[in-house]
């Protein structure tokens, strides 16, 4: 696998995407890119009122993400990108850029991803849309360009483990 300029951190919502993105940009170093600023507020208020997405709706929107990956490294960026990523056919289409990239998959519990998701303010992705997330997620273990990381792990230590991720290549 060549050295990634893309790193995508995926999970459900919750499960510390932003945060450990967030991270990863800071220390790799890369712009951090957040999936959810590419959702259309009709998405948006959809998910806010309590009602997934279907794949249809979602397709757009990978999309826009796949052409600003793009254009972002296109122009010599790394990326560290925030990204649901839970369907594989999502996963697949930003693989179809040719970009080179890896995949950083927050893997936890339902239950501990519930207690963290309600601690939070602010955010328009409901609790009760967590068991649907669930639903849909597709896990990506048998993925080669994935690397799954703890849930329940300090963010330095998931950190410690992304970076390592990144840094490998074979």
């Amino acid at each position: 696998m060549t050295t990634p300029e893309v790193a995508i951190v995926m999970g459900v919502s919750g499960s510390g995407k932003t945060t450990l993105a967030q991270a990863v940009a800071a220390a790799w170093p890369a712009t951090f890119l957040d999936a959810d600023d590419f959702h259309s507020a009709r998405a948006r208020a959809r998910m806010a009122s309590g009602q997934p997405l279907t794949d249809r709706m979602r397709a757009p929107w990978v999309a826009r993400i796949a052409a600003d990956l793009g254009r972002r490294v296109d122009a010599g960026e790394r990326v560290a990108l925030a990204f649901s990523g839970l369907r594989r056919r999502h996963r697949d289409r930003l693989r179809a850029t040719g970009l080179p990239l890896r995949f950083l998959f927050l893997q936890g519990d339902a239950p501990l991803i519930a207690a963290r998701m309600s601690a939070r303010r602010g955010h328009y992705m409901p609790v009760s849309l967590l068991d649907s997330q669930f639903a849909t997620l597709e896990p990506p273990l048998d993925e080669d360009d994935v690397v799954a990381i703890p849930v329940g792990l300090p963010t330095a230590e998931q950190l410690r483990l992304a970076l390592a991720a990144l840094d490998a290549s074979d």
